[in-house]
């Protein structure tokens, strides 16, 4: 099964005014005026902010939580706060207003998408599910509440195994929309009846095998933390199981999973195959070991369009608020709460 992905969309959300090109902070002299004013901002909104692990590290550094973004949705519901901040991309904002239907959600530029929550469609969903009558349906948390809605269980990297193991074995399962890490739980169970949508986030899948290689070769004693969406990870698996790639120090995990085990680990190098900006965190847990990564071109220009200047104006001005149909978000919040029912999610993406 094929799609083209589509370009990011951010519906159901009152658009601020236009914004700049996407940029990236970084954190200097002005940091903490700049931060000051922003928890201010925060306090007299009633407001607590949330940081993807992607974000610019001055975003990250002036949140009251960093993380992946289910466990920021599960924050979010189990706050007091009456307005959630989300500094990351649009479907996560609409996964934390599914679990907190009843609070004020705001972005910092609803134009920020996602490649792969954008490789797959509500209707698309619909025609797959038609020519699969029985399957059962499995999404990332990584899509739209349309989708989700669509969706019978919703997953993470990190509790995918678990979720599809929960699934009768003569079941069939489709899987979206993320092909990298449907082909490693399609591997990993052995089950020939999960077809997989043939979707990708745009950085992770140009994190390449080759970068992988090239970069072990040049620290030939480094462990290596490598997430499930990566372009390179059927590889790695199938090196480590050569003996081309360091087994013991080869590493499946999703950006929760990254973090404990980088408080865990004595190497003196890591290398990291995700979105740069995980790096910040992992240097913030243990700075005795090198984090570096697979390949340092691995930039979302989605996450990074939350700047400083937007952030600040989100929380003043009270833009951009999302918002979910509620027929929509019922059937979608029962997908993600099949999902936790199985078991504890632990890490989201």
């Amino acid at each position: 099964m094929t799609t083209t992905v589509l370009p990011p969309s951010a519906p159901n959300v009152t658009p601020s005014a236009p914004t700049s090109t996407p940029s990236a902070p970084t954190i200097d002299n002005d940091f903490e005026q700049w931060a000051d004013r922003v928890r201010r901002a925060a306090r007299k909104q009633d407001a607590v902010i949330l940081a993807h692990n992607y974000q610019d590290p001055a975003i990250q550094d002036v949140a009251d939580h960093v993380g992946d973004s289910l466990a920021l949705s599960r924050i979010a519901a189990e706050c007091d706060a009456s307005t959630i901040v989300f500094a990351g991309v649009h479907f996560m904002a609409e996964t934390a207003k599914i679990l907190s239907p009843d609070k004020r959600v705001l972005i910092p530029d609803a134009k920020a998408g996602c490649s792969l929550a954008d490789c797959i469609t509500a209707d698309q969903l619909r025609e797959w599910k038609a020519q699969h009558p029985g399957a059962v349906v499995v999404s990332y948390v990584n899509t739209t509440a349309a989708v989700k809605a669509e969706t019978d269980i919703c997953c993470t990297s990190s509790n995918a195994l678990e979720v599809v193991r929960s699934i009768p074995a003569d079941t069939e399962v489709l899987f979206c929309p993320d092909q990298f890490l449907g082909a490693h739980v399609r591997r990993t169970l052995g089950r020939d009846n999960i077809h997989t949508w043939m979707g990708e986030c745009h950085v992770h899948a140009d994190i390449s095998p080759s970068d992988l290689i090239d970069q072990v070769h040049a620290n030939p004693d480094a462990e290596l933390f490598v997430h499930p969406e990566c372009g390179c990870t059927t590889s790695a698996l199938w090196l480590a199981g050569r003996g081309e790639l360091p087994a013991e120090r080869t590493h499946i995990l999703s950006t929760g999973g990254m973090l404990t085990a980088a408080r865990a680990t004595t190497s003196a190098t890591v290398l990291v195959a995700t979105e740069v900006g995980m790096l910040h965190q992992l240097r913030q847990v243990n700075g005795l070991t090198d984090f570096e990564p697979v390949n340092p071109r691995a930039i979302c220009p989605f996450m990074k369009m939350t700047t400083r200047d937007k952030l600040l104006s989100c929380i003043e001005e009270g833009h951009d608020e999302v918002t979910v149909d509620p027929a929509i978000a019922a059937k979608a919040r029962r997908a993600v709460e099949r999902m936790i029912s199985i078991g504890n999610p632990g890490g989201g993406e």
